[in-house]
C-alpha cells in the first residue's frame, strides 16, 4: 500500500485525475482526516474539501501510477 498527497486548482484537474486512476487496476482512497472516498468516484472526490491536500492511498500492481499522477502530487 502507497500513500502520497494530491491536490487540484480546479475542477478540470480532479476530471483528469479521475479519468487516469479508472484505467489502472486497484484500489484507490482519497481523502483526509475521517473522510475518505472511492477515488475513482467523480461524486465522492466532489465531496470532498479540494481547497486542502488529500492523501491517496493506493495499493495495485502498476508500477507508473506515479508518473501518472505526477501534475497532482502536493507538496506536503
Amino acid at each position: 500500500m502507497q500513500q502520497v498527497y494530491v491536490q487540484f486548482e480546479d475542477v478540470e484537474q480532479v476530471r483528469k485525475f479521475i479519468s487516469i486512476i479508472e484505467k489502472m487496476d486497484g484500489d484507490f482512497d482519497l481523502g483526509s482526516g475521517s473522510r475518505t472516498v472511492d477515488a475513482k468516484s467523480v461524486i465522492g472526490v466532489f465531496g470532498l474539501d479540494l481547497t486542502k491536500p488529500q492523501m491517496l492511498t493506493y495499493d495495485s500492481d502498476d508500477k507508473c501510477i506515479l508518473e501518472k499522477i505526477t501534475p497532482f502530487l502536493a507538496a506536503v
